[in-house]
């Protein structure tokens, strides 16, 4: 029987794992994870956006309700929350991007069953990605697969591949390119998307580089950095 708190449900996957969560996980696969948590999570560091790993998703009030729990999910316009699942309209709503990594268990569900499954939930873009040494489309080699929603619908279209593989992120405002064990993401004016570990690490060589500057012009006058 479900137990309600203030209209909250305890769901039973809550407690208890799903077939995904039996699965192994492989080291490409959370590393990728991890970096993607860590671009979008220093992307969106000025703005509301909640960003989570492997959350469970629900859209009705049924204990029982199987969840969706993308690899990754970005909701825009809300606060993160210490939250043990999400359910769709009444914790906030559904999530504008979510992305899955490919594993040879799941890769034909990511590509068949969940752009559906998605759609009905309300993502308006969904992702599929597979960063394996060796393609699971083997026959192709493609690595990037994206869905839009249509405007009005609850319909995930596939969305038109670019001729070098990539794909334009609306809501993140980011070209998708994948790089091997690697998706990266670009904004518009090809300035590849860091980590915050990644940015502070740049903005400490610039800084050295500027201080380099000065002290050369400083030597062009003749005078010694070194003595100030």
């Amino acid at each position: 029987m479900a137990k309600h708190f203030e209209d909250e449900v305890a769901y039973y996957y809550d407690f208890h794992p799903t077939e995904e969560d039996l699965m192994g996980e492989t080291a490409v696969h959370a590393y990728l994870v991890r970096y993607l948590m860590e671009v979008l999570t220093w992307l969106f560091r000025e703005q509301r956006c909640a960003i989570y790993d492997n959350l469970n998703f629900y859209q009705t009030a049924n204990p029982k309700e199987y969840p969706l729990a993308p690899d990754i999910a970005a909701i825009k316009g809300v606060d993160f929350q210490f939250v043990r699942s999400w359910r769709v309209g009444k914790t906030g709503p559904a999530p504008q991007v979510v992305f899955e990594i490919a594993s040879e268990e799941t890769w034909q569900k990511d590509l068949k069953e969940k752009p559906l499954k998605y759609g009905l939930m309300g993502v308006r873009e969904y992702f599929a990605y597979d960063p394996n040494e060796v393609p699971l489309m083997r026959e192709t080699a493609r690595r990037l697969f994206g869905w839009h929603l249509v405007k009005g619908s609850r319909e995930m279209h596939e969305m038109p591949m670019r001729a070098d593989g990539c794909l334009w992120s609306q809501y993140l405002e980011s070209l998708l390119v994948p790089d091997r064990e690697y998706l990266r993401l670009y904004d518009s004016t090809g300035q590849r998307r860091l980590t915050g570990e990644e940015a502070e690490a740049e903005a400490r060589r610039a800084e050295a580089r500027r201080a380099e500057a000065l002290a050369e012009k400083l030597r062009s006058l003749g005078i010694d950095p070194d003595q100030l």
